[in-house]
């Protein structure tokens, strides 16, 4: 970065150090879905079940996707700002059709552990890809309509909602798009599962890619989280439009708070999307890089996201199965059919102390593989390291 003047620098190394932030809280969750004792028999965001704890490991979670799809774009920016608009335009179209690719094969498959792919399940890469696609077919068709598309499919999305539902090829389509969840069988024995829809996101990562012009300048950014955290408190308190879950009253004051913060992540509602994004950059603009270990730690994960995302699935995935092994169960456990996941049945797992233990391990064991593969990318220029 010796070319880069003090505000380019500054402003790669805060992004950087959010995203590898992400990146580690990110891990949390994945490594509760596969440790966690209740992960697939109960709600952990349920005010009226939950604990404090629990719903703020999940809770906090909600930033990850949000934040990571944003920055998405706004690296899109930076990284075109030397490049031809056909050049930048293909470079999404190729990268989007990779990460659906990586979706369908690597990470279904990290995610099930079923070789058979029986249940296919598309999820945020498939998600990110779609839009990195939609991303560079609007910038060669013009830069002028990426500001109002993103701001119109963030803010105006939700009214989606108030269309009823359609069992139609052409209202699966629309749902795959607009709301996710939607869950179609292939054949007698394989399922493919759209969890992820593809718009929302899209909107967040044209906004991402508008925004990166404005990225440096400090003020700006810190104003613009201050305007969706007052966005997310003012629609929530009126209860109405951006969330198809109203929160409710509860007869404990904690347990309404809960529900307060309790917005939707599938689709990310409009309420979701202020309430993460607008904290994130609120520590976006007050960032200062001041080169202590805590910073130089957390931007290792930052700088690999790709490679950081891939490895920790992989190492998840296999303590899991030492965990499944070394608790006494026997391979006629394997497939639970009340689990999508092999090893990993419903009523299995752990306290979530242990899921913590497990998180702060997986987290730990990648800094130096991270590290190196950052070193080697920075030492190499083969075109394939560009697409990780």
């Amino acid at each position: 970065m010796t070319d880069l003047n003090n505000g380019e620098r500054n402003r790669i190394q805060a992004i950087d150090f959010l995203r590898g932030l992400i990146m580690i809280i990110m891990a949390l969750d994945h490594v509760r879905d596969f440790f966690h004792i209740t992960a697939q028999t109960a709600d952990p965001l349920d005010p009226a079940t939950t604990t404090p704890a629990l719903f703020f490991t999940r809770w906090i979670t909600h930033f990850c996707a949000p934040v990571f799809v944003f920055l998405s774009g706004v690296s899109a920016y930076l990284s075109s700002r030397h490049k031809t608009k056909s050049e930048i335009s293909l470079f999404l179209v190729k990268r989007g059709f990779w990460l659906v690719v990586v979706d369908l094969v690597i990470m279904s498959f990290l995610l099930t552990f079923n070789p058979g792919y029986h249940f296919i399940m598309l999820t945020v890469l498939w998600a990110i890809g779609w839009s990195m696609i939609l991303l560079g077919l609007i910038i060669r068709l013009s830069e002028r309509i990426v500001l109002p598309l993103g701001v119109l499919l963030f803010f105006g999305y939700n009214l989606f909602s108030l269309v009823p539902p359609s069992g139609s090829a052409g209202g699966k389509l629309l749902n795959i798009l607009f709301t996710g969840r939607v869950i179609m069988p292939l054949d007698a024995t394989h399922l493919v599962g759209f969890f992820y829809a593809i718009l929302p996101w899209t909107g967040v990562m044209l906004l991402g890619y508008w925004f990166a012009r404005h990225i440096a300048n400090k003020r700006t950014v810190l104003l613009t989280g201050l305007g969706l955290v007052a966005c997310f408190l003012l629609l929530r308190i009126l209860n109405g439009y951006g969330d198809p879950s109203p929160w409710k009253a509860y007869e404990r004051t904690g347990q309404t708070i809960l529900s307060f913060l309790n917005t939707t992540k599938y689709p990310p509602s409009l309420q979701f999307l202020t309430m993460t994004l607008g904290p994130a950059l609120i520590l976006l603009g007050l960032f200062k890089w001041t080169g202590s270990g805590v910073q130089r730690f957390v931007s290792v994960y930052g700088k690999v996201p790709f490679f950081y995302y891939i490895l920790h699935f992989f190492l998840a995935r296999i303590l899991i199965i030492l965990a499944f092994f070394l608790t006494g169960h026997t391979t006629a456990e394997i497939n639970d059919p009340r689990s999508p996941f092999l090893f990993r049945p419903a009523d299995f797992g752990f306290s979530l102390p242990v899921v913590y233990l497990v998180w702060i391990a997986v987290v730990l064991a990648l800094y130096f593989p991270c590290r190196w593969f950052y070193r080697y990318k920075a030492a190499h220029k083969a075109w394939w390291l560009r697409y990780l």
